[in-house]
């Protein structure tokens, strides 16, 4: 095996050689400082006549062979603190937007919208990501990964809509100090992407093969600037917040507490290109709810990162591994504990080096016999070739036992440390990559086999889609700070898909995908296999249907409910094998109602059966109101001592949004698993860029009786201030 691995590394080097030209660089823009004063209001004034126009997009979906039917055009310009740029999104006269709400990082798919992708570093991986829907809901978000937009950033910036007879405008100031760049660095990579749903077509300025999503950092054109951009001088900018609120215990029957607090963050540009995060006492509280699901897997279940303080540069923190080997998962840290107070430093040391460092205290809580804890990580990389790197991490934890913490259960897991390295391939054209990873781990007491290795390589063409990975995770494996469910095991996955072009005017596209996995014990008996089979059609007007079927093999190494529900276990080395079928559909996008389902009949252990069936629904009365109700069915059916189970998860969701700066959320969640009804209610007053208003009230009952278990109501009061 490491025969063909090493062989699949050298073809990997000799591709990235034979790859290394940048594929649309012809693709110029020439953006010129202005002096004129720029009104962002979506209008058209004369300035923008005396500037460069990018136009003559090229159709991405749901062909890739031609010109885009519909019209868009694009201007830029700059002064000493803001980039500037509108888009002039044309349509049929007459024809209506569609759009979910005014709410920032709305749903990609589901908006009729114009982004900008931008590359500063012109080094193909990492950027920014800014652009509006048609009624004028925000977008922005940091771009990682080659192509992947994580919109959980947030920065200061404006941009206004005008909306006419026959297009829509969006106009948009971007300050110098908001982005990440280079000093010195006169080409940047960019992009322009539009999205109409009621044309059903996905255009962008530089053409992007349709296989790939225009955000892929790899096909940019180039923005070259009259001069190199001007430095943003001193970039301080403080974030203080003020919070009160109550909350109350109704199962202890204890009286309510009421909570005052007070903290700050900071940004400090070290460079333009490198920034020092500080937090004091930070809170969390406005923080969306997770999305609940029913649990029936043996292991733990993986919610994402959401606040912010971890988000920008955060994915040479959290991307480093697979979705299941995360040397660092940041949710780890004030689990249980509050956070005192942290420091980041991320960013770019030049165009082929990226830098995170992060350290982390939080507090002792006595109650709950958790002793403080300090967390740091450190995270390089380096840039190789064309778009490829190579990456270093070691991540931290040490407890730090306060005096009076002499009873051994603090002193349990004293330390916890992880040192790995990685290979990130990304090949010029995109059509090849891969991963490759090594990671191990230092704890008291911990076994010799504290190590993991993992590799996988993935090939994407109009036509194919074929990927291959194997894993290894020692039992002596720890991450503290990480996230790996599943240990002591080897892993083989590998998969193909092939596409179809129809000649039928109402079929885009429909594709076969095989695809099958194995998990092993480290001497290679077979103890999960799961094969799968899906046939997927694309329409015309953008909704999918998917008809799947699958085997799947199970040899439990613990005993485990299958219903998570405590009814009884499922003995260790008992063996399970069952076939299923199911089904997915989307709706098109173009309606104001949508919907899909997804569907799954067949076994389950121990000879028994699974239905389930999920639902979501949804509904916008433009651009004001969104709603939309999700609802998720299991039936399981087994011998006794489980018998029959049935799980409801439902999810009804409401968004009102007044305007693009007042919105309010209220989400309810029943969950018979948990025995939960869950309701959030979040009102946000956005009253200055990236200055917030919050109230939030949450509940939390027993479905019956109709008992309430804990309430709380939080006011929270932020505000962005640059010095």
């Amino acid at each position: 095996m490491r025969m063909k691995i090493n062989f699949s590394i050298l073809f990997i080097l000799t591709i990235q050689f034979l790859h290394a030209q940048k594929k649309n660089e012809t693709f110029n823009y020439h953006i010129k400082k202005t002096d004129a004063p720029i009104q962002i209001d979506g209008m058209l004034d004369e300035t923008w006549n005396k500037t460069e126009t990018a136009s003559d997009f090229f159709m991405v979906l749901p062909f890739d062979t031609g010109k885009a039917s519909v019209k868009t055009e694009v201007k830029m310009c700059y002064d000493k603190e803001n980039m500037y740029i509108t888009a002039i999104c044309h349509f049929k006269p007459g024809q209506p937007y569609m759009v979910e709400s005014l709410k920032k990082d709305f749903i990609f798919g589901k908006n009729d919208n114009f982004l900008l992708f931008m590359d500063p570093f012109d080094d193909q991986t990492n950027g920014f990501s800014f652009g509006s829907n048609a009624a004028g809901a925000p977008w922005d978000g940091i771009m990682y990964e080659g192509g992947k937009v994580d919109l959980n950033w947030d920065n200061k910036w404006q941009s206004a809509v005008r909306y006419y007879e026959d297009k829509w405008v969006w106009e948009a100031a971007i300050p110098f100090k908001t982005i990440r760049y280079k000093k010195g660095i006169t080409t940047w990579g960019i992009n322009f992407s539009r999205l109409d749903i009621t044309a059903a077509e996905k255009s962008s300025w530089a053409p992007v093969p349709r296989q790939f999503p225009t955000a892929t950092l790899a096909y940019t054109g180039q923005l070259i600037w009259d001069e190199a951009p001007p430095t943003p001088g001193a970039n301080v900018s403080l974030i203080p917040y003020l919070l009160s609120g109550t909350t109350k215990n109704f199962e202890t029957n204890s009286p309510g507490t009421f909570k005052k607090q007070i903290g700050i963050d900071a940004k400090v540009a070290v460079t333009s290109s490198l920034n020092l995060d500080l937090t004091l006492n930070p809170d969390f509280s406005q923080v969306e709810v997770d999305k609940q699901v029913t649990n029936l897997d043996r292991y733990e279940l993986f919610f994402p990162e959401k606040r912010q303080f971890f988000l920008e540069n955060g994915d040479q923190f959290s991307n480093f591994g697979y979705s299941t080997i995360r040397p660092f998962f940041s949710r780890r840290i004030g689990l249980n504990a509050p956070i005192q107070a942290g420091a980041r430093l991320s960013g770019k040391l030049d165009k082929n080096w990226r830098l995170g460092a992060m350290n982390m205290q939080t507090s002792r809580v006595p109650e709950a016999r958790l002793a403080s804890q300090n967390y740091s990580v450190l995270a390089l990389q380096r840039r190789v070739f064309s778009r490829s790197n190579i990456g270093f991490m070691f991540v931290n934890r040490d407890q730090i036992l306060h005096p009076d913490e002499k009873d051994p259960i603090f002193q349990t897991n004293p330390y916890n440390r992880n040192i790995g390295f990685e290979y990130n391939l990304a090949s010029s054209n995109n059509m090849w990559t891969g991963k490759s990873i090594f990671l191990k781990s230092f704890s008291k007491s911990a076994g010799v086999k504290n190590w993991i290795q993992a590799s996988n390589i993935q090939y994407s063409s109009k036509k194919w889609l074929a990927s291959w990975q194997h894993e290894y995770v020692g039992k002596d494996y720890m991450a503290d700070v990480g996230y790996v469910p599943r240990k002591n095991y080897i892993k083989l996955a590998q998969g193909v898909t092939r596409i179809f072009f129809s000649k039928n005017q109402n079929i885009t596209s429909h594709s076969l995908k095989l695809e099958s996995f194995s998990f092993f014990t480290p001497t290679m008996r077979n103890t999960d296999n799961t094969t799968y089979m899906a046939y997927t059609v694309t329409k015309r007007n953008q909704s999918t249907y998917t008809q799947w079927v699958s085997y799947d093999f199970v040899e439990l190494l613990q005993p485990f409910d299958p219903t998570n529900f405590g009814k009884g276990l499922l003995p260790k080395g008992s063996k399970h094998r069952w076939n299923a079928t199911g089904s997915e559909f989307i709706s098109k996008p173009q309606k104001l109602f949508t919907y899909g389902f997804s569907t799954r009949f067949g076994g389950y252990y121990a000879n028994g059966s699974r239905t389930y069936i999920s639902t979501d629904f949804g509904y916008r009365f433009q651009p004001y109101l969104s709603t939309a109700l999700s609802t998720s069915f299991n039936q399981i059916i087994m011998p006794s001592p489980w018998n029959k189970t049935i799980f409801w998860l439902i999810g009804p969701k409401i968004d009102v949004t007044f305007t693009n700066r007042l919105f309010f959320t209220t989400y309810i969640q029943y969950n018979n698993q948990l025995k939960n009804i869950n309701m959030n209610a979040r009102f946000q007053w956005r009253y200055k860029p990236a200055s917030d208003l919050y109230l939030v009230y949450t509940d939390n009952y027993y479905p019956s009786p109709f008992n309430v278990k804990n309430r709380a109501l939080v006011l929270k009061f932020n505000y962005w201030w640059n010095l």
